[in-house]
């Protein structure tokens, strides 16, 4: 039996969006956010030595990182489904969108939340403005400019596609839907400035397989209800 160890508001819920399309047999072993820190519990730790989800147990089998649990559970359960043919353009193009989901558009979306919660973060009355000051900065010259370029060349591309790596859905969508979701849930993404995005989102957050998993994963901020 596959055992997703899921945290509240995490990459974890498009893992089990991943095993409702393969029609997989699956428990969920749940853990909360510490609410001072927003970091996972230590208990995690005992499943992976870094202590972050998504982490997947699959017998003796322990698998950490959203794409190499995409990977793993696409090649070992649904490669016919929601993989692509080897060596085709389509095989580029997921790998490529597999690794760009984590590589090039979380760490600046990542750093925009920090540096946002800097701001409101407690601290001598003295500091704040130096805070608040070198946090828009940040924002202006680096995190903001980086996120832009990534989103509308998403959305170029998606421009004439339904799916990222070929005709179908792919592990490639499962891995980029939390950012690109997030962005929706966020108020960065709508109709109007990056339509392909939007359009994209919206679709697969209709899917019963989508809509099976949000049930059963609990309290997640980015689903179509949030939004």
């Amino acid at each position: 039996m596959i055992t997703v160890h899921h945290l509240n508001n995490s990459r974890s819920q498009r893992v089990l969006w991943l095993l409702e399309e393969l029609e997989l047999g699956y428990e969920i072993k749940r853990y909360e956010r510490n609410p001072k820190t927003i970091r996972a519990p230590d208990s995690l730790k005992a499943v992976h030595s870094l202590g972050k989800s998504p982490v997947i147990t699959d017998g003796s089998i322990t698998v950490a990182e959203s794409g190499a649990i995409v990977e793993y559970l696409v090649r070992t359960y649904g490669q016919e489904k929601l993989g692509v043919e080897d060596g085709s353009a389509a095989q580029r193009e997921y790998t490529y969108w597999l690794h760009f989901a984590e590589g090039s558009l979380m760490p600046p979306m990542v750093m925009k939340l920090v540096f946002e919660k800097m701001k409101t973060s407690p601290m001598p009355f003295f500091v704040k403005p130096i805070a608040r000051a070198l946090s828009d900065k940040v924002m202006k010259v680096f995190v903001g400019p980086e996120i832009v370029s990534a989103l509308r060349y998403i959305d170029a591309y998606l421009q004439n596609r339904e799916w990222f790596a070929g005709s179908k859905l792919s592990g490639a969508d499962i891995q980029m839907s939390f950012p690109l979701e997030a962005s929706v849930a966020r108020g960065m993404v709508h109709e109007d400035n990056y339509p392909n995005i939007y359009r994209f989102v919206r679709k697969y957050q209709s899917r019963p397989a989508y809509l099976a998993a949000l049930k059963k994963g609990g309290d997640y901020d980015y689903g179509p209800k949030s939004s």
